[in-house]
């Protein structure tokens, strides 16, 4: 009996201490799956506060067009707002690398949208007879591989430490087409006027 009880007593002092050993890790599991789920949200978060910046810059500007100066400017503001959200959750993230490290991740996005997501989409619109959505689709497709050149250039300046010589650029309003030093006097992808272009100094 005295074996028995010894051997139960053992058997006990082990599960409890496997126990002790499960219940020590529970915070830890916790805590991953709790900055799993975080880090989703964060990445929704950024995503919401870009779409909502974009989305209240065209609003302002529809509020200029029709008359209504004051509800455009706090359409701004709060697009300007919406910035300061996603790139707050940018930097949690940690996306915001060394320039380097930013412009191999932007040939990456624009490579992948122009060989990837932008022919998927177009193939789709052609299906659906959207021809709206399929120019909107085509314009960004091309202007992609423009700016994925421009980024592969600005990379190959950065190996040897240099910065890419100084220049304006010149983006085009409707297609987005993106040109170095000078806008050409139609843009080649959608025909707008060189004297509409916007020119980044």
């Amino acid at each position: 009996m005295v074996w028995f009880c010894l051997g139960w007593c053992a058997y006990g002092l082990r599960f409890f201490s496997y126990g002790l050993a499960y219940y020590s890790l529970l915070p830890i599991v916790f805590s991953v799956n709790f900055m799993v789920k975080t880090d989703e949200n964060l990445k929704a978060a950024f995503a919401g506060e870009s779409q909502a910046n974009r989305m209240y810059v065209a609003f302002a500007k529809k509020a200029e067009e029709e008359g209504f100066p004051q509800i455009a400017k706090l359409f701004k503001a709060a697009a300007e707002a919406e910035t300061v959200h996603a790139l707050n959750h940018l930097r949690v993230m940690g996306q915001v690398k060394s320039t380097a490290e930013n412009l191999s991740a932007a040939v990456t996005g624009e490579t992948y949208e122009f060989k990837k997501m932008y022919p998927d989409f177009i193939a789709e619109t052609k299906k659906e007879g959207n021809k709206q959505a399929q120019q909107s689709f085509d314009y960004a497709n091309k202007v992609e591989q423009i700016h994925a050149t421009l980024y592969q250039k600005a990379i190959e300046a950065v190996k040897t430490k240099q910065d890419l010589p100084k220049a304006d650029l010149y983006v085009c309003p409707v297609c987005g087409n993106t040109f170095e030093s000078s806008a050409p006097d139609r843009c080649p992808i959608c025909a707008t006027p060189k004297e509409k272009f916007m020119k980044i100094a």
